[in-house]
């Protein structure tokens, strides 16, 4: 397995908003939204940084309740294996390609598709997998059952899932991999 982490090659990999004071990150938002129009962030609306810090809140609880550990406030957003609808999100696309492996698990939370649609009231279509975070060894029986998002629903036809969201708590092996300063 492994874990894709999509970016513009403008701002660079694993940049959190989230990781940000709420002033910077929607400062931030709003130069996305100039900058790069055609973007998936440019459509975004400004109660957005409000609505993820809120998600997060959520991963944090429910994860620490089945004992996974978080080194960091605000996750790394990842994906389980390559999302096409994902490689698209960006005006200046790219993205990196880690394996599982690499990671220690037990500081990885994953939701069946993104977490946002997981958790909102809005889809309330009685899927198991919904209002859920997992575990890798959980997640595992998931794809098991269900298989990946972006094999079945990759258009969103059949539901918000597209992907399956893995959640790093960890900088490690990221800042090894990207040779880059990660602050969170």
């Amino acid at each position: 397995m492994y874990l894709y982490h999509y970016y513009d090659k403008r701002s660079g990999p694993f940049r959190s908003l989230t990781a940000l004071s709420a002033e910077q990150s929607n400062l931030i938002l709003e130069q996305m939204k100039k900058e790069r129009p055609d973007s998936m962030c440019a459509k975004r609306d400004l109660e957005y940084i409000k609505k993820r810090r809120n998600c997060e809140a959520i991963l944090r609880r429910e994860f620490a309740k089945k004992g996974g550990i978080m080194d960091l406030d605000s996750p790394h957003y990842m994906v389980v294996e390559h999302s096409p609808w994902l490689s698209t999100w960006y005006e200046q696309g790219d993205f990196l390609k880690i394996p599982i492996d690499a990671f220690d698990t037990r500081k990885i939370s994953f939701t069946y598709g993104d977490s946002m649609p997981t958790f909102s009231p809005k889809v309330q279509d009685g899927k198991e997998y919904r209002n859920q975070v997992y575990t890798y060894e959980e997640i595992l029986r998931i794809i098991d059952r269900y298989g990946l998002p972006q094999e079945w629903n990759d258009d969103g036809a059949h539901g918000p899932e597209r992907y399956i969201e893995a959640h790093v708590w960890t900088n490690e092996p990221i800042s090894q991999i990207t040779n880059i300063g990660i602050k969170n």
